[in-house]
């Protein structure tokens, strides 16, 4: 990638913050790029640095050190440029539900500095794309949950930002919602907008991001597209539930580690996950093995490596098990800091 295809720019990025006399660092000097018209993946467990490194890109927080440069702007020489340049779609969301979803368009569509009849004409454009226009003059408070995250990122939009920043963008969606609200954000690149999002969700990375960052106690641990990141794990995941996970987990990792077929072993919660070069052909063998140990098997289950499977190979841990306490990000949001 040139720097001239560069829409987002930074080198040895870092934030910390002092929590009751304790110094946190909750972004460790990363490095990042993101490409024009590229949908590019912030993807870690709760508190893990993601939204601090989103809130300095979008000029929120001072940067401690390091350079960013977002849409051609430097982020802490330039900080008002770079707002005139991207749009920026918290959790919480922005809408007064006091007022319709077409009178907070034209609001925000104004205080960018758009004249009335283009802040219109921009209003009606977002509110299809989005497909908002039906509820366009209800007030917000009756919206639904799906129909309020729409508005959000219209909101975003609706000035015609270079980068559009999504702050887990479907947390508290339903199935249907989230899927739906994929489909927008797909549209949003094909009219050539970049998208930033952060997620914890593995499902939104996998089916919307041309390409990951993977997030960890404030350090980037793997990046590439989602096929690339995959291949680094090694074979197939096999995952045994076990009948007894407390007595025989340990003794089932000890067994399988001296197999030949095992590329790696671990114990996930309640089960113990294996990598394995062909799952198909190891799978037998091993059930012999715990067999004749006289380790009960409950289940098993075979698959192609996920993101959680990457995750866990560069952590030694689940992502869906890593919780809020996921690194200091998630300490300063107990404190009620900002992260």
């Amino acid at each position: 990638m040139t720097e001239t295809d560069q829409v987002i720019m930074a080198r040895g990025l870092r934030k910390s913050f002092s929590v009751k006399g304790k110094h946190l660092d909750a972004v460790k000097g990363i490095d990042l790029e993101v490409a024009e018209g590229e949908i590019f993946g912030f993807l870690g467990p709760n508190g893990a640095g993601k939204t601090t490194t989103l809130r300095m890109l979008t000029t929120l927080l001072p940067i401690d050190d390091g350079t960013a440069r977002v849409a051609g702007a430097d982020v802490a020489r330039q900080p008002k440029l770079v707002r005139s340049r991207i749009g920026y779609v918290s959790q919480q969301g922005g809408a007064d539900d006091s007022a319709t979803g077409r009178e907070n368009l034209l609001l925000q569509a104004r205080l960018y500095g758009l004249d009335r009849a283009e802040a219109g004409r921009r209003t009606d454009d977002v509110l299809s794309v989005l497909d908002l226009t039906e509820i366009a003059d209800r007030r917000v408070k009756t919206y639904s949950g799906g129909q309020r995250r729409r508005l959000d990122v219209a909101l975003g939009i609706v000035h015609g930002p270079d980068v559009l920043f999504l702050d887990e963008p479907s947390t508290g969606l339903d199935p249907q919602n989230r899927a739906h609200l994929w489909e927008h954000v797909q549209g949003l690149r094909l009219r050539g907008t970049t998208v930033f999002i952060t997620t914890h969700y593995l499902e939104e990375a996998d089916a919307l991001c041309d390409r990951l960052m993977i997030m960890d106690h404030g350090q980037i641990v793997a990046e590439g597209t989602s096929r690339t990141l995959k291949q680094q794990v090694a074979g197939d995941s096999v995952l045994f539930r076990l009948k007894d996970t407390e007595h025989d987990a340990p003794r089932a990792l000890a067994l399988v580690g001296q197999t030949a077929s095992v590329n790696d072993a671990a114990i996930q919660g309640d089960a113990l996950r294996l990598y394995v070069d062909d799952g198909t052909k190891a799978l037998p063998e091993l059930l012999r093995l715990l067999d004749a140990e006289q380790i009960d098997v409950a289940s098993v289950s075979l698959s192609e490596p996920t993101l959680d499977d990457v995750f866990l190979a560069k952590t030694g841990r689940s992502l869906r098990d890593a919780g809020p306490d996921g690194g200091p990000e998630s300490m300063l949001q107990t404190e009620g800091e900002a992260a």
